[in-house]
Parts: C-alpha cells; structure tokens; sequence
C-alpha cells in the first residue's frame, strides 16, 4: 500500500478560529484522518502540510515508526508539529482500517467504553461578564455534564498591572469564577484555566482567594517552561494543579514526569507529536502517579483520537471537550459523535472510528491553497 495524496481540509468554526483537518489517501482505497487545529497559524501549517505531502507521497503508510521518525523535529514549534501530530493520527486511522480493527485494539484494547468529558465553556462565551460565564456553565450542566472550566483572567496581560489590593486586576476573574460556582451549585465539579498569566507570587494569592471555590483544578497559573514555580505553587495551594498542554514529545515531559509539578498533566494529541508519543508520555506518567487530563479544546476528530488511546490507560483522569462552539458540531462526524451525560461514547469502528461527513464539510469549508493535489478545492 501506497500514500498517494496528502490533503488539508478547513472548516470555519467561529472568531476563535477554524478546525483543520488531515486526509491521507491510499492506493489501497483506504483513507485516514487527523485534526492539527490550532497550531496558531493555519496558514503556515497547511505549508508544512504541503511540505510533508511531497515527502509522503509513494510511502507506505504502515511504516509508522519510520515515517514518525523522518518528520520528527524537536525543534520544530507548534505549527511544525501540530502539522506532524495531525498525519500521525491520520497513519493510525489508516493502520486501523487496513486490520479492520479499532485503533484501540491496537494499543491493548478499552478499559472502558465511555470517557469522561468536562466542558470548556470558554470559547462559547462572548459576554464575559460573571452572568456571561454563569448562563453557560448552567447550560453545560443542564446537557448532563459533570465538570465544567473556564478560562476568567481576561485582564491579566503581562507587564504592569495592579496584583494586591482592592483593585487587583485579577478580581473581575474571581468574580467570573465565583458566579458559576454559585449557579452550578457544588454538586458541579469546576476547573480554572489560568493561561500563564500569573507570577508565582500572584499566583499563591489568587489560588488563597479561589479556596473556597472548591476547584477541581488550577491550570496553567504560570507557563509550562517554569516548572520550579509550578511545583512550588502545586505544594502550596489548596486544590490540585494542572498543566503542560502545549509540549512537544516525552522528552519535553521530562520536568513533569521525574517528580511530581502538577497533579494532572494536560498532553495534547494535535501538539505533542501524535497518538503514540500521547500514550507514551501517559505511561510515563505513572512512575509518579501523575494523572493525565488530555488538552482538547478543538474539534471531534481530535477528541476521537484521544479517546481510543485514553480508554487504554489507567491513570486517564478526564478529557476536555469544547462545549457550544457550533452546533452542527457532531454531525461533522460519521457515524456522529456520541455525548451522553458528560461522556463521550467511545466507537467501535475500525480505525479513529469516523469518517468526516463530506456533506457538512462542504456547508462549513473553506476554500484555501492545499497540500497535496492543489488542482482539488480544498474545504
């Protein structure tokens, strides 16, 4: 079997930005798919992508290793190995198919048949005023699920800006975070994503002030690169800890995985290299008893690939999902992606267990300059 052509396709979601998506085809007739949305530049992803077309082409894509190998660069950056992580996926959905089994099947076979799913009411929300996150935290709830996060530190920017005091700039979040806790009342797990934003300092003070939020987690209070300062604000608060959503491969995890940083590391299968080096690093994780909460505020794809791996694992903790960015968001899946009382239904289809639905692409697609065969419209 031979690859024979590489192809982006692009889906408009919202001002948040697209979904982009992976399509490797076959000599054989058999076609797989991966997701390298927010890379932080489509544009220069879909270059890479092109990139990679050419070197590809003719490659069987059951050599995995090798090409997983070839195209490997730990220096790349985000967008070189989201457009990485995105064909490796596509790889495994075609190795999949071709053994006619599940890509679970592949790395063990499922411990469990659902995955547990918290939304991640922050893309969804445009009035980010405290009643803003709080009416949708509620609507989450109200679907069935269990855990709910949001991202309320809109002010803190880096550089100057007020961090005691009755005018501190982080207080509008607090306020945004203690109005859904109020309104999901505490029978509603919550997760705060903090986005780097914090010093250490600053940090210690705003986690002392979220106390009584009983939070499920405090993400990312300062960047992944600091992890000396996570450890010590992961000793010193009150409520577990997570972070490193943006890292590339194992040896990146390195500062997360020889002791312990945080108490729920966030590997993200579009940025980390893939599906094989996801669940290498969530192996990896156990020498410490760290949980792994895969990062995913992206498309179904995506959440398809995590989700054949994460059944597999015993220290997987919880999955984000990107609650109401679209709502034709499941059908983009066939067959459609399955949520029931905050959890996804893992598929039992060969491969990633869907295909994209070509008619719902077409509705949302956008047309760009593609990799591969450029003569094709892209969506």
């Amino acid at each position: 079997m031979k690859i024979t052509s590489l192809t982006p396709i692009v889906v408009q979601v919202n001002r948040r930005g697209d979904w982009v998506f992976v399509q490797i085809e076959t000599d054989d007739g058999i076609t797989g798919v991966g997701e390298a949305s927010h890379s932080s530049n489509d544009a220069l992803c879909l270059n890479v992508l092109a990139q990679f077309a050419e070197q590809l082409t003719g490659q069987d894509p059951l050599h995995i290793a090798a090409i997983r190998q070839s195209l490997r660069k730990s220096d790349g950056g985000r967008v070189y190995n989201t457009a990485l992580s995105a064909v490796e996926q596509a790889l495994w959905d075609i190795l999949g198919q071709y053994l006619e089994v599940p890509v679970h099947v592949l790395f063990g076979g499922a411990m469990r048949d659902r995955i547990r799913l918290y939304a991640n009411i922050n893309r969804h929300v445009n009035e980010r005023t405290p009643e803003g996150f709080a009416r949708a935290a509620v609507q989450a709830a109200e679907q069935g699920f269990t855990a709910i996060k949001l991202a309320p530190f809109d002010e803190l920017r880096p550089g100057d800006h007020i961090r005691t005091g009755s005018k501190a700039t982080w207080r509008p979040g607090v306020e945004r975070v203690r109005a859904v806790r109020r309104a999901i009342g505490d029978g509603v797990e919550l997760a705060v994503d903090c986005h780097s934003r914090m010093d250490r300092a600053e940090a210690l003070v705003i986690a002392d002030e979220l106390a009584d939020c009983n939070l499920f987690w405090f993400e990312e209070p300062v960047h992944h690169t600091q992890p000396d300062d996570l450890r010590m604000i992961t000793e010193n608060v009150s409520m577990p800890t997570a972070s490193a959503e943006s890292i590339f491969g194992i040896e990146g995890f390195r500062p997360f995985l020889n002791q312990r940083t945080v108490d729920a590391i966030m590997p993200d299968v579009k940025h980390c290299g893939g599906i094989l080096e996801l669940t290498e690093i969530a192996a990896a994780a156990r020498m410490n008893r760290v949980l792994v909460a895969p990062h995913n505020p992206a498309g179904p794809l995506s959440t398809a690939a995590t989700a054949q791996v994460a059944c597999t694992w015993s220290n997987f903790y919880i999955l984000e999902y990107a609650w109401g960015e679209v709502d034709w968001r499941a059908d983009l899946l066939d067959p459609v992606e399955r949520i029931e009382d905050g959890y996804l239904v893992l598929s039992h289809e060969p491969g990633l267990g869907h295909r994209l639905n070509p008619d719902v692409v077409a509705a949302h697609g956008k047309t760009q300059a593609g990799a591969g065969d450029t003569s094709k419209v892209v969506f």
